[in-house]
């Protein structure tokens, strides 16, 4: 009588998770010495006058030789996508302490200098940009006139060593074209006080509270 040896019976071979010495018989060298147990039982009770053809045999170790193949292959990507991730966090290190420029409109004060600062992007150039400066309750305190610029990014100051509100100095852009307005992003300047793994992406906990990506930052000043 012959057993052949297909896609199925591997499959079915393979179907268990553990073996009851708690071997992991889904590993690759597991999968491996059954197909070699099992290759060896076929040619031990093959038909004599139906002997098995060598090109089925090679076929057949060509299946196992690609299933324990990809095994491997996955192995080695996860070891190296776990390698990169613990790379990636050692040179985010390096970014603790360093001033940024994300998104936001928070005004960044200076105690010293009692210049308070922040940034703009215009997505086209503007003939008239404005920067209004609010306090807590959202009620202007200053302006900041910048007239006429390009599009792109552009810094700004305003001089706090007047004002003697409390809380966050935030601020809003005006920026028109004649009569047309202009797109606007306001940037704040702020620092990464802490760095973390997220899904594997490396992220950036500031220091005025919130996380960023590193992809998601403008500038490192």
């Amino acid at each position: 009588m012959s057993t052949t040896i297909n896609s199925t019976t591997a499959s079915t071979a393979a179907s268990g998770t553990t073996s009851t010495s708690g071997i992991n018989v889904n590993s690759a060298d597991a999968q491996q010495d059954r197909f070699l147990k099992l290759l060896v039982a076929q040619m031990n009770n093959q038909d004599p006058m139906n002997p098995l053809d060598n090109a089925q045999m090679t076929s057949q170790i060509a299946q196992i030789n690609t299933v324990t193949g990809i095994e491997k292959l996955n192995t080695t990507v996860q070891s190296l996508a776990s390698q990169f991730a613990a790379q990636q966090l050692m040179q985010g290190t390096s970014m603790v302490g360093r001033q940024v420029l994300v998104e936001g409109n928070q005004l960044a004060v200076d105690s010293e200098s009692k210049q308070a600062y922040g940034a703009v992007e215009l997505a086209s150039s503007a003939s008239n940009v404005k920067v209004q400066v609010l306090d807590a309750n959202n009620k202007e305190v200053g302006t900041v006139e910048l007239g006429a610029l390009k599009a792109g990014r552009h810094n700004f100051a305003w001089d706090a060593s007047a004002y003697e509100g409390e809380g966050t100095l935030r601020f809003k852009v005006v920026a028109t074209n004649g009569e047309t307005a202009v797109g606007s992003t306001a940037l704040n300047i702020d620092q990464v006080s802490a760095v973390s793994l997220s899904n594997g992406a490396l992220q950036l906990e500031l220091a005025r509270g919130g996380n960023t990506t590193q992809s998601a930052l403008k500038a490192v000043l």
